[in-house]
């Protein structure tokens, strides 16, 4: 052990034997009797003579609720202005974040029959989380984190309070454990170390370890949060995944499957269809179903939603197979079920039970004393059978997996792709982000894409339409299907996984997961005998693109001759000169949708060819066809995977968060001389047709700005494309006061640079959470210039099999 990690881990020990020593205090001494005369409840009665017969106790979770998005529950926020100054609970242990948790926690053990509480666990500085009763209903697993500390980790505990004993431990969290039929436990960990790409708060992934918190190992390679992994009947775990590849971020956290190694990573429910969270997902005893809260939207804090009920028959597309049972407001969370007609659930500061109607009744209040609490997680207290234990299919050794593709061709919206017609597949890898400041895209891309996507290479597709190729290990990856020209034909729109040695596959592009191919044909079965494909990689284009890096010298070879702030045919400028926040070039490219991507839109599945190069207008205004723009075999290849690549502006995580310089224009100034054309809505309003007024200033030639250019009259050197000749020369006053404002955002733009200038240093945000996670010295001179490419590119090779399995 590192002697870093002995002295912590000493450090905790010490803690622990202190918290053994209070948990037994409180379990000895706080016992709540309940007043005289106490009966349960009418409903809470006919369970405990029926689903709950064999049920005499439960225990569950007291803490205090974040308040912000649904997994905003542990860890701290990335800066400390906008959302997470409101949201948060003060200074995180390091002295400089802000936390996104609350102090206080217990953890409680109520007899239904009798109404007596007893607190196994009970700190009022620390966090209190997500128990699990053992298999053999003697000991309890949970997440806590002790008074004053920052992080949680995994303990047990037994049920009578004694020996509370950590399990994991380092800097990051582990939360949200469920014992495994094999004796180990999977976990949701922010070890991953990674943000949540559209907001301020870090992310918590799969990972799995022994039963006593050894051999710690990566499960998913999600860019965001999975979610309240929970055991099937037949071993494979529940969980909540949220992505975004090509479609909405607010849209899709649906449930999903995976085995207890890994492997098996498949859809379970929902992945179609947008517009709620489907958090703490449940199976119900002696059914094929499931229960869920569905939390409304993009989810509500602490998973509040409304219980619901799904039926996966009918596979996992049916809107029809869910099922809400709770009546009124979506404030219920953490159901569990005893069976389809009787439930455990929180709901603010209560612990009620529920039945298959939705009626509720309370079985546990907190006290007014506790006004800054709630209730949590109810679980039965009692023995349970294992479930069935999957045979691992992992091959630690490896660093590659195997995808294996039966029929491209079958599936679903692939009308008019003919067999034969896609060729090859288009690898790429969605790339993690170490630190986010905006519920936005900025400066990543402009409505599009919140990651940066790697090239790996291209894999052949037989005639047949099938596949079968090689893929590195633990890595979120999407694929393009591609024609003979190297043209999209149909974009994944979400990812996979492999383990380590792991062969997984599908039968067809979108196929229902109800179905099945009627045969296999000779070569796809002949694909799955022989030595995979491995990935050809496209060596002679640099990864991630980066827009002003690798595409704008394309433009500036062949389009800005005609299409600059001073020539300005078609009313378009290609140049590289840089807005407010992004360049011209790229402003205009996405203004015009000359690229079709994803978009923010809560769509997957789209159909054949109406997003990535095939759709893209871009593509045919450089193949020669738009007058001297002829562009070589490589230049127009680079524009092709820039696309394919999300078409991303920045190609730098370290772009996040700063870059962004506005001219101080006077809105009061323009409505007094154009509002006459561009008015809008009232005196306080002005528009221009599709431009944001921030586009209309050129930051590097301010006098080029379109602001000046397109009102000047064309004797003074202007455009003249206002009619009425707003400004007849420069000498005019408004004119010169415009002029003034858009120099103030060209001055600061100068002074502390973008990602595309030299002498560009990150934010300190990104440097201290790089710090943070090993990436650059902890000492770093504040002047010290930084290779921020190379840094990101240290930071996602960290995340690599052979990198995880170092000791």
């Amino acid at each position: 052990m590192r002697p870093y990690a002995l002295a912590r881990r000493c450090c905790q020990l010490l803690y622990v034997s202190m918290a053994v020593f209070a948990a037994w205090m409180a379990s000895a001494s706080a016992a709540e009797l309940p007043g005289e005369g106490y009966r349960p409840g009418p409903l809470l009665q006919s369970m405990l003579d029926g689903d709950l017969a064999g049920v005499d106790e439960i225990v569950f979770a007291v803490r205090v609720s974040g308040r912000d998005h649904w997994y905003v529950n542990f860890g701290y926020y990335a800066c400390d202005y906008g959302p997470p100054a409101d949201h948060a609970f003060g200074l995180y242990p390091d002295g400089v974040s802000l936390r996104g948790y609350g102090n206080g926690g217990r953890l409680c053990r109520l007899n239904l029959r009798t109404g007596q509480l007893q607190v196994l666990l009970d700190d009022p500085q620390g966090g209190v989380r997500d128990p699990q009763v053992h298999y053999d209903g003697q000991k309890i697993l949970l997440s806590y984190r002790p008074g004053d500390t920052a992080t949680y980790h995994l303990y047990e505990i037994n049920i009578d309070g004694t020996d509370l004993r950590q399990l994991t431990d380092g800097p990051d969290d582990d939360i949200e454990p469920t014992y495994l039929p094999d004796g180990g436990i999977m976990f949701c960990s922010s070890r991953c170390r990674r943000f949540v790409n559209c907001w301020y708060s870090r992310v918590a992934t799969l990972y799995r370890c022994d039963g006593d918190g050894q051999n710690i190992r990566i499960v998913s390679s999600n860019n965001d949060h999975d979610n309240t992994p929970w055991v099937l009947p037949d071993g494979r775990i529940l969980y909540m995944r949220w992505e975004y590849v090509d479609r909405s971020q607010v849209h899709f956290h649906h449930l999903w499957t995976v085995n207890p190694d890994g492997t098996g990573q498949m859809t379970y429910y929902g992945n179609m269809f947008g517009g709620v969270a489907m958090l703490d997902a449940k199976p119900i005893p002696g059914t094929k179903k499931i229960v869920a809260s569905f939390s409304p939207g993009h989810g509500r804090p602490e998973h509040m939603g409304h219980v619901a009920i799904v039926d996966p028959t009918a596979g996992p597309d049916d809107p029809a197979a869910a099922r809400q049972i709770s009546k009124g407001a979506s404030t219920y969370r953490d159901p569990y079920a005893l069976s389809e007609n009787c439930f455990l659930v929180a709901q603010g500061k209560s612990i009620q039970v529920m039945n298959g109607e939705g009626k509720t009744e309370t079985v546990y209040q907190l006290p007014a004393a506790d006004a800054h609490m709630e209730c949590h997680e109810p679980r039965a207290l009692r023995s349970r059978p294992r479930e069935a234990a999957i045979a691992p299919r992992v091959d630690l050794e490896e660093d590659t997996g195997r995808l294996f593709l039966a029929n491209l061709y079958h599936g679903r919206n692939m009308e008019g792709v003919q067999p034969g017609e896609v060729k090859k597949l288009l690898v790429l890898e969605q790339l993690p982000m170490p630190v986010h400041f905006s519920g936005g895209m900025e400066s990543i891309s402009l409505g599009g894409t919140f990651t940066l996507a790697r090239i790996l290479g291209t894999v052949p597709v037989a005639e047949d339409g099938s596949a079968f190729f090689e893929v590195p290990a633990l890595r979120s990856l999407f694929l393009v299907a591609l024609d003979e020209h190297d043209r999209s034909v149909k974009r994944m729109q979400s990812f996979v996984t492999v383990q380590p040695g792991e062969t997984s596959g599908c039968v067809g592009c979108h196929e229902q997961r109800t179905q099945t191919l009627a045969a296999f044909s000779e070569l796809s079965l002949a694909n799955l005998q022989r030595r995979p494909d491995r990935i050809q990689p496209i060596d002679d284009v640099p990864t991630p693109l980066d827009f002003p890096r690798d595409i704008q010298p394309i433009l500036d070879r062949h389009c800005v001759a005609c299409h600059n702030p001073d020539q300005y045919d078609g009313r378009v400028d290609l140049t590289g000169d840089r807005q407010p926040q992004w360049s011209m070039s790229y402003h205009t490219i996405r203004r015009l949708n000359l690229v079709a991507d994803g978009r923010n839109e809560p769509y997957g599945n789209r159909p054949p060819r109406s997003i990535g190069s095939s759709a893209s207008r871009l593509m045919k205004l450089i193949d020669g066809s738009h007058y001297d723009a002829k562009l070589s075999e490589h230049e127009q290849k680079m524009v092709r995977l820039w696309i394919e690549s999300s078409a991303a502006f920045a190609g730098t995580y370290a772009s996040l968060g700063c870059g962004v310089y506005h001219a101080p224009i006077s809105i009061q100034l323009l409505v007094e001389r154009c509002g006459n054309c561009h008015a809008q809505a009232g005196d306080a309003k002005i528009g221009f047709k599709g431009h944001q007024l921030s586009a209309l200033c050129n930051l590097d030639r301010p006098d080029k700005s379109l602001l000046l250019r397109a009102p000047l009259a064309k004797e003074a050197g202007g455009l003249g494309i206002c009619g009425s000749e707003v400004f007849r020369d420069t000498n005019d006053p408004a004119y010169q006061r415009l002029l003034a404002a858009v120099r103030v955002g060209a001055s600061q733009l100068a002074e502390g640079k973008r990602f595309d200038m030299p002498g560009f240093q990150p934010n300190k945000f990104y440097v201290r959470e790089m710090q943070r996670f090993g990436f650059l010295p902890k000492d770093l001179d504040p002047n010290e210039s930084i290779d921020f490419y190379a840094t990101d590119q240290a930071y996602w090779k960290s995340f690599w099999w052979p990198e995880q399995r170092k000791p």
